[in-house]
């Protein structure tokens, strides 16, 4: 049986540019700034962890793969910076080298914000389902260079070069499988969720009091635990 002449097949690019429109949505939304990634693509054989700061996200469910940040000691000293500052810190409160814990915890959690980004986009969009572990941050010297082992069976690597509103660069490395997801009907996919929305809502919600069945059975509860001397 022959797919239809309309079909749409989205493959290794396109989980890509999905990835890196998570990065700059996530990183610009929360620090305030300016994120954009080269109109190019590498090609590349294999992904590695590199100086200054790497941190690494492996994900597995429909599809497997792996994805690297590294980012330069400018670029994520502006970032850390950038979204501490967003936050409501004072400037005095900062730190001022890159190879301090706080900056490798505020980078693993902007990195755990951008992948959840991009799982829940693969959920509504490519209606299949991904999970991903902890963000794992490194700080690097310039001798060293990591390989992680994501035991993917065909995989297909890239590194999309980012810069940051003062142009520092970091890169993003991707590995997956080799994969296309071939669109077989129509369908509208599921819009991102607005968070002040849903807060708005929880708290526009009347407040149900309690039914005489449910407040005899949380008597008939208070009942028993007297009786066993609780």
């Amino acid at each position: 049986m022959s797919l239809p002449e309309n079909s749409t097949t989205y493959g290794t690019e396109d989980l890509l540019i999905s990835l890196c429109n998570s990065v700059t949505r996530v990183l610009g939304v929360a620090t305030h700034s300016q994120i954009h990634y080269s109109g190019m693509v590498q090609r590349i054989s294999k992904t590695c962890l590199k100086p200054d700061i790497g941190c690494f996200v492996l994900f597995d469910g429909g599809f497997s793969g792996l994805v690297i940040i590294n980012f330069t000691a400018p670029a994520a000293m502006e970032l850390y910076a950038n979204y501490l500052l967003n936050m409501g810190m004072s400037k005095d409160d900062l730190v001022s080298s890159y190879t301090s814990d706080e900056v490798s915890n505020v980078m693993g959690e902007l990195m755990n914000q951008v992948v959840g980004d991009f799982t829940g986009k693969v959920r509504r969009e490519l209606q299949t389902h991904i999970t991903q572990n902890q963000p794992k941050m490194l700080v690097l010297n310039k001798q060293v260079q990591l390989s992680v082992d994501a035991n993917l069976d065909k995989p297909e690597a890239r590194r999309v070069t980012f810069y940051t509103s003062a142009n520092h660069i970091f890169y993003l490395e991707l590995a997956i499988d080799r994969t296309e997801f071939i669109k077989l009907y129509d369908f509208e996919a599921q819009e991102a969720p607005d968070p002040d929305a849903l807060m708005a809502q929880s708290q526009e919600a009347p407040v149900v009091s309690e039914s005489p069945a449910a407040a005899a059975g949380q008597d008939d509860t208070d009942a028993l635990l007297k009786s066993l001397g609780m």
